[in-house]
């Protein structure tokens, strides 16, 4: 039997401090010790300074030209496919985070379709920003097409694409594309075969399905000065464009200039002096303003030309010859020492026109379903209904001879294809194609409409706004907003955008090929009888039954 004072208790074991967890490597530490060893048996320690990642961000612009949209597509040249490039390469990104957008928080405040450019695109995330120089080291990475302005400290739960209120967009469509009377559809051209006034080149170019060239209108080639010559590539090929970009681009709230561009038809402007009927200049039989000299009526080189104008106006005219691409252009005459001006069929971006184009573009202000205006959405899906600000088009600009009118529209949100799609069947009300009415015809829900999409060379991103996220954090955060780099974004939009949008305009006709297919034939639910007042129609039927 055991005694229970002879047993021994155990006691426990002496308790040891636990030791201290190492802290973990982070990203926002901004020292740290690294061993090198510099020969055999001789380590030295030296610092490696480690940056801090911040959450950013970024303003930039870019010509939308040779890209399929901006966003990423795998197998596509994209905006943000180059972007993100550009960032690793620069050191904004750690290579374990190359190719992964979303470990380093990546967004974008709008998306753009494919050819359609920007002037204040934002994107955020968070980047390494030191050392200092990051926008230079981005735009070094960059193509001449695409420009960071600058990037703003942001809050840390800042999302590009959630945080933007609005956006706002611009169309720049040439006056000539309201005028009805400038390359009218096929049906017209066709019918206007063998009569006085046979639209000749119209044909050709609405028929071979290009532009000839000239039948845009009358072109000044009278360059002041080269501002700059920018590469910039084409789609569907690796060819370089290098357009001359003029210096006087210029801007008017009314243009009342008669010496068109966008000038279909010939008349005659009074001109002072001893001028009669012999000395008025000929008029083309198709009708069209043309840098081509038809062979039929006018001389093929310059001293027939200069011979011709001579006799006509008995030695008393100096005409100004211009050689450009190989095409002899007049540019201007002088009768008696007075300049003798041809004005085109009169229309001009007036007031009555302008009144007139703003309030079809009224009919889509409001909160609307814009099923009609996009593709692969139906009228039941919720993200078909989209709020619009507002719309308007009340100033002109004239880019390298083409007078353009600036479309302005402020939404929440855009669809694909839906700011075209809205240029496009207000284009074709303007010009008589359809009804006013039809507007609000196609804004229903219960109908279904085939509506125009204009050329996406005119459209460009203007500006995302922030008004709730800057309003909330006025005071501890930097506005985010384009004020501060609003001269540098002007630069860039008169040099790359605009002499873009007009160089294509000048040897592709874009718009001009565009405006021959709104027709019926291509287009007829743009005819009034399809969407008629159908209340009516239904109130009729009951009479006569």
């Amino acid at each position: 039997m055991e005694n229970p004072d002879l047993k021994t208790t155990a006691s426990p074991p002496p308790q040891r401090e636990p030791e201290r967890k190492k802290p973990k490597m982070s990203t926002t530490t901004s020292d740290d010790e690294e061993t090198v060893t510099t020969a055999p048996g001789d380590t030295t320690t030296i610092k490696k300074q480690r940056y801090k990642r911040r959450k950013i961000a970024i303003f930039f612009a870019y010509c939308g030209v040779g890209y399929q949209g901006m966003q990423k597509n795998p197998g596509a040249k994209t905006i943000e496919g180059d972007l993100e490039e550009a960032l690793f390469h620069s050191g904004a990104v750690p290579e374990q985070d190359r190719g992964n957008p979303k470990r380093y928080d990546w967004a974008r405040s709008a998306r753009t379709d494919k050819g359609v450019s920007a002037v204040g695109q934002v994107v955020s995330g968070r980047f390494y920003i030191d050392p200092p120089g990051l926008v230079e080291r981005l735009n070094s990475n960059l193509a001449s097409q695409i420009r960071i302005f600058g990037y703003k400290r942001v809050t840390a739960s800042f999302n590009a694409k959630k945080f933007c209120d609005r956006r706002r967009y611009v169309y720049l469509i040439p006056v000539f594309a309201l005028d009805p009377c400038s390359h009218p559809d096929r049906e017209s051209v066709l019918a206007s075969l063998g009569s006085d006034n046979e639209l000749v080149k119209c044909l050709e170019c609405s028929e071979r399905g290009r532009k000839v060239v000239g039948a845009v209108g009358k072109r000044s080639f009278e360059l002041k000065s080269v501002v700059s010559q920018t590469d910039i590539s084409s789609n569907g090929d690796d060819r370089v464009v290098k357009p001359e970009i003029m210096d006087d681009i210029s801007m008017s709230t009314d243009n009342a200039d008669c010496d068109n561009t966008n000038a279909e038809f010939l008349k005659e402007a009074k001109v002072p002096g001893n001028v009669d009927a012999e000395t008025r200049c000929p008029i083309p039989e198709s009708g069209i303003l043309s840098n081509d000299l038809d062979a039929k009526t006018e001389p093929d080189s310059k001293e027939e030309i200069m011979e011709s104008v001579d006799n006509n106006n008995n030695g008393n005219t100096e005409t100004e010859i211009i050689e450009k691409d190989q095409k002899v252009i007049v540019s201007e005459e002088k009768v008696n020492g007075d300049k003798q001006v041809m004005i085109g069929s009169g229309f001009c971006y007036g007031q009555n026109e302008k009144e007139r184009f703003n309030r079809i573009l009224k009919y889509y202000v409001g909160s609307h379903n814009f099923h009609n205006f996009t593709t692969r959405t139906k009228a039941e899906d919720p993200s078909a209904r989209r709020y619009i600000i507002s719309f308007d088009a009340k100033t002109t600009v004239t880019v390298e001879g083409i007078e353009f009118v600036k479309c302005e529209v402020v939404g929440q949100s855009f669809m694909l294809h839906q700011i075209r799609k809205m240029i496009g069947l207000a284009v074709a009300v303007v010009r008589n194609c359809a009804p006013d009415s039809l507007i609000s015809t196609a804004l229903q829900k219960d109908v279904n409409i085939n509506v125009p999409t204009a050329p996406e060379v005119g459209l460009y991103l203007d500006e995302c706004l922030f008004a709730s996220y800057n309003q909330k954090w006025k005071d501890s955060h930097e506005e985010i907003s384009m004020k501060d780099y609003e001269e540098m974004a002007e630069d860039f939009k008169m040099k790359h955008i605009y002499s873009h949008i007009a160089s294509t305009e000048h040897k592709e006709g874009a718009v001009a090929l565009w405006l021959h297919s709104l027709n019926h034939r291509n287009y007829p639910d743009l005819r009034v009888s399809n969407y008629g007042d159908t209340n009516g129609e239904m109130e009729n039927l009951a009479k006569e039954m």
